[in-house]
């Protein structure tokens, strides 16, 4: 089991330690409600060190990226953020990604844990051109601090002024308390806030640093639990549910971040032929009219008929209500249908509902 360069600090604060994808992470400290709460209304911290960073450099960086990526990274400006998904060439997902500019010849590119290795290699295997691909996660540890208080709580740490750091652009060689620092607007919770990447024997430190700066605006620290609940009550994907080897952006309702004017990428002949032959399989969201909690996997019906599966169900801590998301055949998700779901071997009524179940507050 690997542990984050934050570990002792989660036992300190008597977090609920679980296996993660081969990672002993936090799933909650004072419980998922009270610190889904507290993102929402002041702050939360997460300890997202487990995440994969992937540096690649070089003077063909930028046509490298372009061929890997369903974005357009031609368009972005340094220091700016894109959010992108690298496919198979059938179209299914390898991962999603977060692609830091630096400039045209060096990209940070942000990966999920569980996905490290296999991108990586993923990642080497099409390399081309002059470009220099390096696994660098073990060089960081990443704290995301999000919420409405997130702003002034960093704000009492750094000189520099938060408001020129925009949403999806971020500083390096930023001073944090003199702690150097990666600083980035941005987050998985439908929240402002920031993703800090720091080395990790300042990880510790600067946990710490954070925590006691938010005291006094009720900053808590924050598990995979609420980090879970906060980023599907926005319908943002997690890799495994939403979206898979076996499930494409498309289907996953994810078709902006799919540049079909580009001259090619990997996976765009599929992509573009499930577009032209019309989606068959289409991502809804659903709120439960009987009483019971949707799960992963759990199949959902219409008249008798399987029609598709949840991707991901959960009391919406927000919302107060039983909610979920589901990949079902296309013609089914509108607004307003009944359809069913199989919970513990009894069909339960659910109606389809408008995404997202909450209005993300960016900061913009």
């Amino acid at each position: 089991m690997k542990k984050t360069p934050l570990y002792d600090k989660h036992l300190e604060q008597n977090g609920k330690i679980i296996d993660f994808g081969g990672w002993e992470l936090p799933v909650e400290y004072s419980g998922i409600l009270a610190e889904h709460e507290a993102v929402r209304t002041k702050a939360g911290l997460f300890d997202v060190s487990h995440m994969g960073e992937i540096l690649v450099t070089g003077k063909d960086s930028e046509a490298y990226i372009q061929n890997i990526v369903t974005n357009d990274i031609s368009t972005m400006e340094n220091n700016q953020i894109f959010y992108s998904l690298m496919c198979y060439p059938d179209g299914g997902v390898v991962d999603d990604l977060l692609i830091y500019k630096y400039n045209n010849e060096k990209y940070f590119l942000v990966v999920n844990a569980s996905n490290t290795e296999k991108d990586y290699e993923w990642i080497l295997k099409h390399q081309k051109g002059d470009v220099k691909i390096e696994n660098v996660s073990q060089n960081y540890a990443e704290i995301a601090l999000q919420g409405p208080a997130a702003q002034n709580i960093l704000q009492k740490l750094t000189s520099k002024d938060l408001n020129d750091i925009k949403f999806f652009y971020f500083e390096d060689g930023l001073d944090i308390n003199e702690i150097n620092a990666i600083v980035s607007r941005n987050g998985y919770t439908g929240e402002d806030g920031f993703e800090i990447y720091v080395s990790p024997e300042n990880g510790p430190k600067l946990w710490d640093m954070v925590l006691n700066a938010g005291k006094s605006y009720g900053l808590v620290p924050a598990g995979l639990g609420a980090r879970d609940t906060l980023r599907f009550e926005v319908c943002l994907p997690l890799y495994g549910q939403e979206i898979s080897e076996s499930i494409t952006p498309l289907e996953a309702g994810l078709g902006f971040f799919v540049k079909m004017k580009k001259d090619s990428f990997i996976g765009k002949e599929a992509l573009l032929s499930q577009k032209e032959n019309g989606i068959k399989r289409k991502l809804a969201g659903f709120e439960m009219i009987d009483r019971g909690i949707a799960r992963s996997h759990y199949d959902v019906f219409s008249d008798e008929k399987n029609i598709g599966f949840v991707t991901t169900g959960s009391y919406s801590p927000t919302l107060k209500k039983n909610i979920g998301l589901a990949l079902i055949n296309a013609e089914y998700a509108v607004e307003g249908n009944e359809i069913e779901i199989s919970i513990r071997n009894k069909n339960l009524k659910a109606k389809i509902i408008k995404k997202p179940f909450y209005n993300k507050n960016y900061k913009k």
